[in-house]
């Protein structure tokens, strides 16, 4: 398997140098640069596989390098940056980051996400070799041919809305989904319905498909921002 492919998009020197050696002591490729220009540049020529990206860039803002990839790619953003407001997060998302890393951050923590974003690579990876009408995550199944959802081999009955959220998470498996952003994909806009309804939806899923909805295994929350399916070990 050729090694993951990182472009580091920071100008602070000394994080640059930690994310740098980070990524060396888990022998991934890696590329450095400065500016907001240049990541566009190397998104395009250098093809990474995962974007770690600050938003505090001398000569352009992140949300609007993460909206010009976005205008012609699906790579996986992974926004590192310093501003810790739920506003921030939600509009980095909403542009179409996968991720959010608040600084400072833990090694650990970082590799962590990252090791999510590259999972989510392998997966688009196989869906294009051979497109699956089967979704499979742990002991949750989802037969999207049929529309029917089991697990551990039940069938578990859900209703249109409850299906309908399930899958646009599903097909988002490791990526954070902000709640406009699923409020826009199921209702077509949030004038309908707002983030408390979004909650009693979420919270009837859940308690289908979680073995103990008070400590869910498959839908992260993350407060004030949105919903994350995690991926499980099958």
């Amino acid at each position: 398997m050729n090694k993951p492919q990182i472009l580091i998009v920071e100008d602070d020197k000394a994080i640059a140098n930690l994310i740098a050696t980070t990524l060396e002591t888990q022998d991934y490729n890696y590329h450095r640069v400065k500016t907001g220009s240049a990541a566009v540049l190397d998104a395009l020529t250098y093809r990474p596989d995962v974007i770690l990206l600050d938003l505090g860039l001398p000569d352009m803002d992140g949300v609007e390098i993460i909206r010009k990839i976005r205008s012609w790619s699906n790579m996986p953003i992974i926004v590192v940056s310093a501003r810790s407001e739920d506003n921030d997060k939600v509009t980095a998302l909403d542009a179409g980051a996968d991720d959010y890393l608040t600084k400072p951050f833990s090694v650990d923590e970082l590799l962590a996400r990252l090791r999510v974003a590259l999972r989510r690579v392998r997966s688009d990876s196989e869906k294009n070799n051979h497109e699956s009408s089967i979704y499979e995550n742990g002991n949750l199944k989802i037969d999207y041919a049929a529309g029917c959802v089991y697990r551990d081999g039940t069938e578990i009955h859900l209703t249109p809305l409850e299906y309908k959220l399930l899958c646009l998470l599903a097909r988002n498996t490791g990526k954070v989904l902000t709640h406009n952003y699923i409020l826009g994909k199921i209702w077509g806009s949030s004038d309908n319905y707002d983030t408390p309804s979004l909650r009693v939806f979420m919270a009837t899923l859940r308690k289908k498909i979680e073995t103990d909805p008070g400590h869910p295994e498959y839908i992260q929350t993350h407060v004030g921002v949105g919903y994350r399916m995690i991926r499980k070990n099958n």
